[in-house]
């Protein structure tokens, strides 16, 4: 039963990204409010549908920790999961996300219209530069920034070394730096199509001022607050 439940949410997961890709590009000329608001609407119906066929809960944990000024998030990767939570956690956003999605018909042009920020992870500095030139424009219109600083999903009790393209970013525009930690990867493991039942917490830790610090050392901080937490939260051991 648990097999069909989740082959049921994965079809729901590819048929829902269509058709709000379709409907992101559909909206191109209006305002970006709008065209995040589908983007919202459809993290919304993966949680209820997670919910009611998988029984995978969800629990924001910290939320009063989110301030009034738009902000670098930076988030463990694990799965799915979190790249839609997040768009129901947050004040409207984009992403830094590698130029391979770009490429991906309607799917990418979607991800272009919502402005993110492809990059190019082999480029090095090249793409830490654009990731720092694009950001500051995007939140100085008010639009939040979304990094998973490992770059890539990461297995269970997994975690390798920061990029730093968040760092240098958020200390360049004068933005604080929100750490987020959840438990996703113990109910549903990357590339892996059963869902398992549980609760995920989704805890976002205070604002990391970036001001006055090193680069190295805002990247320490986030890091060991992420790893301290999800050695409380996951039953993955690190």
């Amino acid at each position: 039963m648990s097999l069909l439940r989740s082959l049921f949410f994965q079809f729901y997961l590819y048929i829902s990204v269509l058709c709000a890709s379709i409907l992101v590009v559909l909206s191109f000329p209006l305002p970006y409010a709008i065209k995040f608001s589908i983007a919202r609407n459809w993290g919304q119906s993966m949680l209820w549908v997670g919910e009611k066929v998988c029984n995978i809960k969800f629990q924001v944990e910290g939320k009063e920790n989110i301030p009034l000024q738009p902000s670098v998030i930076m988030i463990k990767h694990s799965s799915v999961f979190e790249a839609y939570a997040q768009l129901v956690v947050f004040p409207q956003q984009t992403w830094v996300v590698k130029k391979e999605l770009q490429w991906v018909p309607i799917f990418g042009w979607a991800l272009n219209i919502l402005k993110a920020i492809p990059i190019n992870r082999k480029s090095g500095r090249t793409a830490v530069t654009q990731v720092i030139e694009e950001g500051k424009k995007r939140l100085k219109n008010g639009i939040w920034i979304t990094i998973f600083p490992e770059g890539t999903r990461m297995k269970p009790g997994e975690t390798k070394k920061f990029g730093i393209s968040g760092a240098i970013l958020a200390k360049s525009a004068n933005v604080k730096i929100i750490p987020v930690a959840h438990n996703a990867e113990d109910f549903w493991e990357s590339h892996k199509i059963i869902k398992k039942p549980g609760t995920v917490r989704f805890c976002i830790g205070r604002p990391i001022n970036t001001q006055e610090k090193e680069v190295r050392e805002i990247n320490l901080e986030v890091k060991e607050w992420i790893d301290s937490k999800m050695k409380v939260i996951s039953k993955s051991h690190f």
